[in-house]
């Protein structure tokens, strides 16, 4: 049983120089790994013969023809001393359809190249698709390491042993940073996380099931390990979160149709000769359109100007405001005209006055240039210039200057 589940994963070791044919299955994943040794014989070895295994060699695939990979094909090599991997998981519309990759090594030493070609032809399969897919996400692996056939049979046999089906494939292999994870830390040998996705004919398990309990539920909204009885089986060498596994039975997934359009033969019908314009077409008249575009706000502006005339003209409320505006401006033309006339009357203290006894009148104390910035309104007695004498009364009754 566990050489039928190793068989659902297609790995295929690139030995000859020739074309390579592979026969991977539609809806299994398909593994193919590109081996530095097999390029090695292609390029000048080192000086020193015990060197050779140390050239850096890197690898660049792409559809023939084409600058990149087909949507359902990936690759990945951590570094130029180790081997990259092809991998994906083809599904039925490529079925029949061979896809040829190109395959080019460079020797980061020598800048020299070698090319193969892999032709890849995408058999149908009857048990395609299973019924029932569980996605697992590992949170201690990388997916270099989880391509590896015996680490990806360990898991398997982990999984079949928990879900009892009779027939169990390897459906899909995703890295957590492809989901928009981030990149770990190069510390305490974090690694990166995978998702991989399994299929099998018979439903889930109870084991599996206990996910969906609302206690677990609850523990994985607190972000909470919840608890699994069957994690145990895989602990030893698989850490799974499983807050983040995924149960789909295809059977009750509603379809969804999109209709398309036909696409045709991809040539235009037929309409007849071009048949342009006449030259007598006149241009259109704008005119009109001027008018209205001018007419309209005129009149409302027109009608806004007579309600305002007649609200400050004829009603009331508007006369006073008249009233007060132009009392307003009155006193404003008043203290302008006061501003520019510089020649103030002069105090009363400072005015001609008039001898009480003989009613001479005396002239002014200052004289018409004295500053009046600088005179007092109240002259003393000793600055008079003519000091006039009050008669006052004696005892006897007589006056006396």
């Amino acid at each position: 049983m566990f050489s039928e589940m190793c068989f659902s994963v297609v790995t295929i070791l690139s030995r000859s120089h020739a074309d390579r044919n592979v026969y991977p299955s539609a809806g299994v994943l398909f593994v193919h790994v590109l081996e530095r040794e097999h390029f090695k014989g292609e390029f000048p070895p080192y000086p020193k013969s015990g060197d050779a295994s140390n050239d850096p060699i890197t690898f660049n695939t792409n559809l023939k023809g084409f600058p990149d990979r087909p949507g359902w094909l990936r690759y990945i090599q951590r570094t130029p001393h180790g081997d990259g991997v092809l991998y994906g998981s083809p599904t039925a519309e490529h079925v029949g359809k061979p896809t040829v990759i190109e395959i080019t090594a460079y020797n980061r030493r020598t800048f020299e190249t070698a090319r193969h070609n892999l032709v890849i032809n995408i058999m149908a399969t009857e048990e395609f698709p299973l019924p029932y897919q569980a996605e697992f996400y590992i949170k201690n692996m990388n997916v270099e390491e989880m391509l590896a056939s015996e680490v990806l049979g360990d898991f398997l046999g982990a999984v079949k042993n928990v879900w009892q089906p009779e027939r169990l494939n390897a459906i899909n292999i995703t890295s957590a940073l492809d989901r928009g994870g981030r990149v770990p830390l190069p510390i305490n040998n974090l690694k990166e996380g995978v998702y991989v996705m399994v299929g099998a004919d018979v439903p889930f398990s109870s084991c599996l099931r206990e996910v969906e309990n609302p206690r677990n539920q609850l523990r994985c909204s607190q972000e909470m390990e919840p608890d699994i009885s069957c994690d145990k089986k895989f602990r030893a060498q698989f850490h799974i979160d499983w807050c983040k596994i995924s149960l789909v039975d295809i059977n009750k997934v509603v379809p969804v149709y999109v209709s398309r359009p036909d696409p045709g033969t991809g040539i235009l019908p037929e309409f007849g000769e071009y048949n342009p314009p006449s030259e007598s077409l006149k241009s259109p008249d704008y005119f009109s359109d001027f008018l209205v575009t001018l007419a309209i706000p005129s009149a409302v502006a027109l009608v806004l100007f007579f309600i305002l005339g007649y609200t400050m003209c004829c009603r009331r409320e508007g006369v006073i405001q008249l009233v007060h505006h132009s009392a307003i401006q009155k006193s404003t033309k008043e203290l302008r005209g006061m501003s520019k006339n510089r020649e103030i009357s002069w105090p009363l203290s400072t005015l001609p006055v008039f001898n009480p006894v003989s009613g001479e009148v005396v002239p002014p104390i200052h004289p018409d240039n004295y500053e009046t910035t600088s005179m007092p309104l109240m002259q003393t007695q000793a600055n008079l210039q003519n000091q006039i004498t009050i008669p006052q009364q004696r005892p006897s009754g007589k006056w006396y200057p």
